[in-house]
């Protein structure tokens, strides 16, 4: 098995063998695990997408295509896609959490120690961010939690979307002109 293409083993696992599927486990288990623990940072949820990509391998009725592109790149799509219906279920979990910018919460004292006028300001700040949110489309939305929050770089978020480097520079610049406009119209300075 060991001496088999990705793609050769594809085709056995199809035909339900298995050891080709073991082998591709072993050969990029770990690939789809760091890709996981990236974008979740929770040991245990990589460990359940590695396992639902390997199920989904398993499973799937459509195979690998080599003349669509590398195994690795299709397998990582699929991990991709796993992950972001993860994130998603959990954005539908969390409805009603406002996501700051960083610069923002450090903006942002600790409440214990906050008098009432302070805490006014504080909500007042979280339901300016919350409106100047509501700007954003989803897909730009994401882009900052994968950027500010989840520290993906701009070459990662490239190949995570599948686009040019520039364009998602260009994402992220007009989606923070976007959100400091409508902060800045609201009177919240952003840095």
């Amino acid at each position: 098995m060991q001496n088999l293409s990705d793609y050769e083993l594809m085709l056995l696992v199809k035909g339900k063998q298995h050891a080709a599927l073991s082998e591709l486990y072993d050969r990029h288990a770990g690939l789809v695990y760091s890709f996981a623990w990236k974008a979740l940072k929770e040991e245990a949820a990589a460990k359940d997408i590695v396992q639902a990509v390997f199920l989904r391998l398993w499973t799937t009725e459509s195979g690998y295509d080599p003349d669509k592109g590398k195994f690795t790149s299709w397998l990582l799509t699929i991990a991709r896609n796993l992950t972001a219906d993860l994130l998603r279920k959990r954005r539908r979990d969390n409805l009603g959490i406002v996501h700051y910018l960083r610069e923002d919460l450090e903006r942002i004292p600790d409440r214990r120690s906050q008098t009432p006028e302070e805490l006014a300001e504080h909500h007042f700040v979280k339901e300016q961010i919350r409106s100047a949110y509501r700007h954003l489309s989803k897909q730009q939305i994401t882009l900052l939690e994968h950027f500010y929050w989840q520290g993906y770089t701009l070459s990662e978020l490239a190949a995570l979307y599948n686009q040019p480097l520039g364009t998602v520079k260009n994402r992220l610049h007009q989606t923070l002109k976007i959100l400091r406009r409508h902060l800045s119209a609201e009177g919240v300075g952003t840095g």
